[in-house]
């Protein structure tokens, strides 16, 4: 039950952020909040499934770059989310890749503040 509500909390949020970003950078456009919901349902997909393998098929990129291809991968993510639905819009890579440092960050910051409120006691 508990995870549940984890879980529950984590997407409002994440689609929260979402809008946010849409909100502050010129580059992201997100329709309604509807859009962000499904959008954040979307990027979350992509990551747990995509990014893994993308990150094992690219680890020497990786490893030469000393990670920075991470946040090439994070904005691939990010940009394919965008070219699949149509609430949610991303004006080319450049602008992915700033939207998904900016969702990244607020992303910590929502796993940090979930991780206080749902600790296990």
């Amino acid at each position: 039950m508990l995870g549940a509500m984890k879980l529950l909390a984590k997407w409002l949020l994440s689609a929260s952020a979402l809008l946010f970003v849409a909100y502050v950078y010129s580059g992201v456009q997100v329709e309604s909040f509807a859009a962000a919901l499904i959008a954040a349902l979307v990027i979350g997909l992509f990551n747990a499934v995509l990014r893994p393998i993308l990150v094992v098929l690219t680890l020497p990129v990786t490893i030469v770059t000393v990670g920075l291809f991470l946040f090439v991968i994070n904005a691939l993510m990010f940009w394919a989310a965008a070219g699949v639905l149509s609430g949610f819009h991303v004006t080319g890579f450049g602008a992915a890749l700033l939207g998904s440092l900016i969702y990244s960050v607020l992303g910590l910051l929502i796993e940090s503040a979930l991780g206080g409120l749902f600790a296990k006691k």
